[in-house]
């Protein structure tokens, strides 16, 4: 009796890639550095030297309420400060990474919606400075941005199944 075995054949041809695939990872990518870089600029200048950034941004009243008012007692702008170099860490350290979850895009995306609302209705409401928005104008770059590359992303992933 003889069984007769068939080799098996290994085929050496590149594998497909998804039309637009590698570039919306990377756009995802560049995404998640430049606002993480931008945030991190932003978030920590408060903290190392709050009279340039009263200088730019125009002068801040949380720190009246304390006794004998000093810069070091704006509570609110320092905690702001805080909170965007944390938003800031968590993305550049998705981007090193090359992390594309979809809670970091949330995160960014969330974000960058929060700031522009607050910059354009506190400029109109004459709360701040005119020179929100420039920040404005960074984050709806930045949004204009998140929507190619999640709109990217849901192409590819509507093309793989």
């Amino acid at each position: 009796m003889s069984t007769s075995q068939t080799a098996p054949t290994y085929t050496t041809a590149a594998p497909t890639r998804q039309p637009g695939g590698d570039l919306a990872d990377k756009l995802y990518t560049v995404l998640l550095y430049v606002q993480g870089l931008y945030y991190g600029v932003t978030g920590v200048w408060p903290l190392v030297h709050v009279e340039s950034f009263q200088w730019v941004t125009g002068p801040k009243t949380d720190n009246w309420t304390a006794p004998v008012p000093t810069e070091a007692d704006h509570w609110l702008l320092m905690t702001v400060g805080v909170l965007i170099t944390a938003i800031a860490l968590t993305l550049l350290v998705a981007a090193w990474r090359r992390q594309r979850a979809g809670e970091v895009a949330l995160l960014a995306v969330a974000s960058a919606a929060a700031l522009t609302a607050i910059d354009v209705i506190y400029v109109f409401r004459w709360t701040i400075r005119p020179v929100y928005l420039l920040d404005a104008a960074a984050e709806v770059v930045l949004l204009a941005g998140w929507a190619v590359a999640l709109l990217r992303r849901r192409r590819r992933a509507g093309e793989v199944r």
